[in-house]
């Protein structure tokens, strides 16, 4: 069973807004067994809408339609599909007592553009949209299922969650779809498929291999479709098991999460807590950490120390280290890691100093030179680094790196 995703709107095509709809809905749409075939934005123009809609009904059996159904003029999308089906407009009654009492209750004054939101392609199922004046509309044309849903997400995802998913899975007999997504760090895509190319040419055509790369990460992901879901399971468990043993020392979680999540679910298990140095990353390793919820449990804090001198008061960076060797060297991000360790009372530390660039660099030190270092109570390794020339990159670059000197440190003193 396939599906395609409309979304409308100019808004989206100049990049004002970002169309998180779709990745949501599609994610919904395979749990339940239904594949996404293609995603496609158009403009607020009644001839690309038409267009798109032609196109999609060749490739899929279910077509998703997000957007243009405010009361504005610009918002063209129900008179667009009323004309693509050859159907009158008419008043859905129900749909104007639910908009009017939407007014009355907050005690605004109803005008003609609002009444007319209760206008629908006659030949539509009405949809009511408990949390806006905009209905859903679901046709059945052409042997395809069109719905045509509010752009606005908790409108659409509260439409999707209560009606569409329970109706598409009444209609259809669908497969099961299982995922299985394994995170892997410190080796590129291409040589992590050399590593395990026997192992992917070996799975049946109903499981399917992907790699999904990301700066200093690939996350692989199995995915496989059948109509025994309990079988499915085992044979996934399987050849992840396989791709696990095989890759060991590059796999940072077995699960589709983000490596600092993998790095406190870790740390957190293990009683430890974490500090943080940061120079060329400017807080942005503490930033990834502090975005998940219960991190408290881990995270204690951590210095942003660019300058000389903040290196010295705040992490006890030796004045003699930073003149000999300069804030871009082993000595110092040893020693600023050390300080964190000590002046934040953590189990483990992580310090990062670098050149992000563009410019900054110096004779042997060329932008994307990044010295990283982690300190416990029993050790402290540093790593040298050179990334490329694009500053934001060589900061995500470093963050990555500096989480997964935490997970191999913290895998090494399991052993």
């Amino acid at each position: 069973m396939l599906a395609e995703i409309i979304t409308i709107g100019d808004e989206m095509l100049i990049g004002q807004i970002v169309d998180t709809n779709s990745a949501w809905m599609a994610q919904q749409l395979n749990l339940i067994g239904i594949k996404v075939k293609q995603i496609t934005s158009v403009s607020d123009d009644a001839g690309h809408i038409i267009e798109a809609l032609q196109l999609a009904e060749k490739r899929a059996q279910v077509i998703l339609i997000t957007g243009g159904l405010g009361p504005t003029k610009d918002d063209i999308t129900k008179l667009t599909l009323a004309r693509y089906f050859n159907m009158e407009l008419r008043r859905d009654e129900a749909t104007l007592n639910h908009v009017t009492a939407l007014f009355e209750r907050l005690k605004r004054p109803m005008i003609e553009s609002n009444r007319k939101q209760a206008d629908v392609p006659d030949g539509c199922e009405v949809i009511q949209n408990k949390n806006g004046t905009a209905p859903c509309m679901w046709f059945e044309q052409h042997d395809r299922i069109f719905v045509s849903m509010p752009g606005v997400p908790f409108e659409m995802m509260y439409l999707m969650d209560e009606e569409i998913l329970p109706r598409l899975k009444r209609s259809f007999n669908l497969p099961f779809i299982v995922h299985k997504t394994i995170l892997t760090a410190n080796l590129g895509e291409s040589f992590l498929a050399a590593e395990i190319e026997d192992i992917e040419d070996s799975l049946p055509a109903h499981i399917k291999l992907a790699y999904l790369p990301k700066l200093g990460q690939v996350r692989l992901r199995l995915s496989g479709t059948g109509t025994d879901e309990a079988l499915l399971h085992e044979e996934i468990s399987a050849f992840a098991a396989q791709l696990v043993q095989r890759l060991n020392k590059y796999v940072m979680a077995e699960e589709d999460i983000a490596i600092e999540k993998a790095m406190l679910n870790l740390m957190d298990q293990k009683k430890l807590t974490l500090s943080t140095a940061e120079s060329c990353t400017g807080g942005y390793i503490a930033h990834l950490i502090t975005k998940h919820p219960g991190c408290s449990s881990v995270f204690k804090g951590g210095a942003v120390a660019y300058a000389y001198e903040l290196k010295e008061s705040m992490l006890g960076v030796k004045h003699a280290t930073l003149n000999t060797y300069g804030a871009v060297s082993e000595e110092t991000v040893k020693e600023m890691a050390l300080g964190a360790l000590e002046h934040f009372k953590t189990d483990y530390a992580v310090s990062v100093s670098g050149i992000a660039g563009p410019d900054g660099a110096i004779p042997g030190k060329p932008v994307g030179t990044v010295w990283i270092a982690v300190a416990s109570r029993k050790r402290v390794i540093a790593k040298l680094h050179t990334f490329g020339n694009k500053r934001l990159q060589n900061i995500e670059r470093s963050a990555t790196a500096a989480l997964t000197m935490i997970l191999n440190e913290l895998k090494q003193d399991e052993d």
